[in-house]
């Protein structure tokens, strides 16, 4: 444990990505079998333990030491592991001398117990280790690490630490469980090179960068429908299909149909969406896609109800094709596979999966003008994918660009606002925003804590701490005096929600000094952004 601790005290005061990633070489290196391997799990967002979860944590604490003071202290120093590494009491009796606590010790403790019994044996370990200590098997039992390292960084650093390629890690990643021993092995030529032979795994997604001001030649890049759904990859290997999310999480079990109706050997990349009429039309001209509302609905859900597979049934528009069969087709260029996709896709239930169109243009200045009927069609943007291009992990410049229709915005007003987390937990910067109803009344219609310089940051805070009306506990509440342009990519109808409207990804625009309170925008104005 002491060694993954200094690690993370090293890496949260490092900048540089070089230092990060020879930081984590060298603790892969020289530390045994299997603590690196949890310790590289802990890193990736890979470590789960199912005892252990905030709530357990925080009762912990608040058991011995003043639940207020902890509130006020997590509130100030904006992150729960290093408040309660800090305010953990030593014992009454300290405990018996012992070896020092490794890794592999707590993870296989801490799994092994039942809910009820992982607290006791999470506070005893926790009362023989030193602050530092206490941080990391925190930041571990928790997942919550954001110490700036991401996934794919950790798993470069391990590439890179035993000179191995980075995308045949990310390649057999998903097949193999922590602590790693086989691929550790591999990487140090004790062992074979993993196999994903007969496993339906996932492989990371190609991305995009924005397009910003750049303008691109339609003989070298095709143009597709950005739709706005959940990018999704679709795996059929010996017999078994996975559904696997953005982020490589299994979500095969919230769309039991999609994957009942895959049944090709293969692997697909498309947008998961639920039938409707807003997002175009084909699968087959019965219809096309909901709003992104419609899926919502059926994110998350771990079991589906019939009522819920009737009312919002998902079917996926495809995109790409990574495999067909056994075939790697990723390395051919993007109009090979193309022809390939479009081969294949006769092969699959119709009423489940359909192919995105591309785009006909005949010049950029052609797709500026198509592409300014994307919100009226409720979609989400353009993709422009270079005709040549292989399929590879991640963004590479030059290859493909998301080009995402322009925002929706709102002059809404400041009502109330929380100390931010990590760097900003020192500063009011998390906002939330309402607009009036018909009778006078202020209701919150979103929130956000994005968008704003590190200054306007100041001055938001500032306006915060000089204009507080009332607190409640970390929140305070504001006067109704500041406005926010806020920009929003959509709006949908909500029952949680007061107001009764929900944005999708808030942000904020501007501050609108200029502007007084009682002119901001009004609740039924959004409502009829409302597509």
């Amino acid at each position: 444990m002491r060694a993954f601790a200094d690690l993370l005290d090293a890496l949260i005061y490092t900048r540089s990505r070089n230092a990060k990633l020879k930081l984590i070489g060298d603790y892969l290196r020289a530390t045994p079998d299997p603590d690196r391997g949890w310790g590289l799990a802990a890193l990736t967002g890979d470590l789960d333990l199912p005892g252990v979860k905030p709530a357990v944590i925080r009762a912990l604490i608040e058991a011995r030491v003043d639940p207020v003071l902890y509130r006020m202290s997590r509130d100030y120093v904006g992150d729960s592991a290093e408040t309660i590494a800090l305010l953990w009491p030593n014992p009454p009796v300290p405990p018996p001398a012992a070896e020092p606590l490794t890794i592999s010790q707590a993870v296989g403790t801490l799994n092994a117990l039942s809910r009820s019994d992982a607290p006791a044996a999470l506070a005893a370990m926790l009362d023989r280790l030193d602050a530092e200590e206490r941080f990391a098997l925190l930041k571990m039992a928790t997942g919550a690490l954001r110490i700036g390292v991401s996934a794919r960084l950790a798993k470069t650093a391990l590439a890179t630490a035993f000179e191995i390629d980075v995308e045949a890690v990310e390649e057999v990643w998903h097949g193999i469980d922590a602590p790693y021993a086989s691929l550790f092995a591999w990487a140090e030529g004790t062992g074979a090179q993993p196999t994903t032979a007969d496993v339906p795994v996932f492989r990371p997604f190609m991305l995009a960068h924005p397009l910003e001001d750049l303008r691109v030649d339609l003989a070298d890049y095709a143009a597709e429908w950005k739709w706005d759904g959940i990018r999704v990859q679709i795996v059929h290997v010996a017999g078994e299909t996975r559904l696997f999310s953005r982020t490589g999480d299994d979500v095969t079990g919230s769309f039991p149909e999609v994957a009942r109706a895959f049944t090709t050997p293969g692997v697909i990349d498309g947008e998961l969406l639920v039938k409707g009429e807003h997002q175009g039309g084909t699968l087959e001209d019965g219809g096309g896609a909901a709003s992104f509302n419609a899926l919502q609905q059926r994110l998350g859900r771990k079991t589906v109800s019939a009522k819920m597979l009737s009312d919002y049934p998902a079917f996926v528009r495809v995109y790409d094709i990574l495999f067909d069969g056994a075939e790697d087709l990723r390395p051919l260029p993007w109009r090979e596979r193309r022809v390939r996709l479009e081969a294949f896709m006769p092969r699959l239930d119709p009423a489940r999966f359909d192919l995105s169109a591309v785009i006909e243009a005949e010049d950029f200045t052609a797709l500026e003008g198509i592409r300014a009927g994307a919100r009226d069609a409720a979609i989400e943007g353009v993709m422009l994918k270079r005709r040549d291009s292989p399929y590879v992990t991640g963004r590479r410049v030059g290859l493909w660009y998301k080009w995402k229709r322009d925002p929706l915005t709102a002059d809404c007003v400041m009502m109330y606002a929380q100390r931010g987390s990590g760097r900003r937990s020192s500063f009011y910067s998390d906002y939330t925003f309402g607009c009036w109803t018909e009778d006078g009344e202020l209701l919150p219609v979103g929130k956000a804590y994005s968008g704003i310089t590190d200054e306007e940051l100041k001055v938001l805070d500032k306006f915060v701490r000089t204009h507080t009306l009332n607190r409640f506990g970390p929140v305070r509440e504001v006067e109704r005096a500041l406005v926010l342009e806020i920009a929003f990519d959509s709006i949908h109808e909500s029952k949680r929600h007061k107001s009764g409207v929900a944005m999708r990804f808030p942000r904020i625009a501007r501050i609108r000094t200029d502007k007084p309170a009682a002119e901001a925008d009004t609740v039924a104005a959004l409502k009829r952004l409302i597509v």
